[in-house]
């Protein structure tokens, strides 16, 4: 347990950098899912319109710290490319 009042504070900060990390992080993972669920029923058009919804809040998070750049950037890569595969 924290002792000192500036061990308490940081514990509170950390507490509620948890809490937000962890609904970006949710949100991100809905993003990609709706692409992932409209690429298994081969819907061209739903698949298109989910990854481009779904590249700013990618990439969002990785501006805020809550996926790394190169993360975000692999997982928008291999998303368009399974959706330009499937249009295509």
């Amino acid at each position: 347990m924290a002792n000192t009042t500036s061990a308490k504070k940081a514990t509170r900060k950390i507490a509620r950098r948890t809490e937000i990390n962890k609904a970006r992080r949710s949100r991100v993972r809905t993003f990609v899912r709706k692409v992932e669920e409209a690429l298994a029923a081969g819907d061209a058009v739903a698949a298109a319109a989910a990854l481009k919804a779904a590249q700013p809040e990618l990439m969002r998070a990785a501006t805020k710290g809550v996926v790394h750049a190169n993360t975000a950037s692999r997982k928008v890569s291999r998303l368009a490319h399974r959706v330009k595969a499937l249009s295509a």
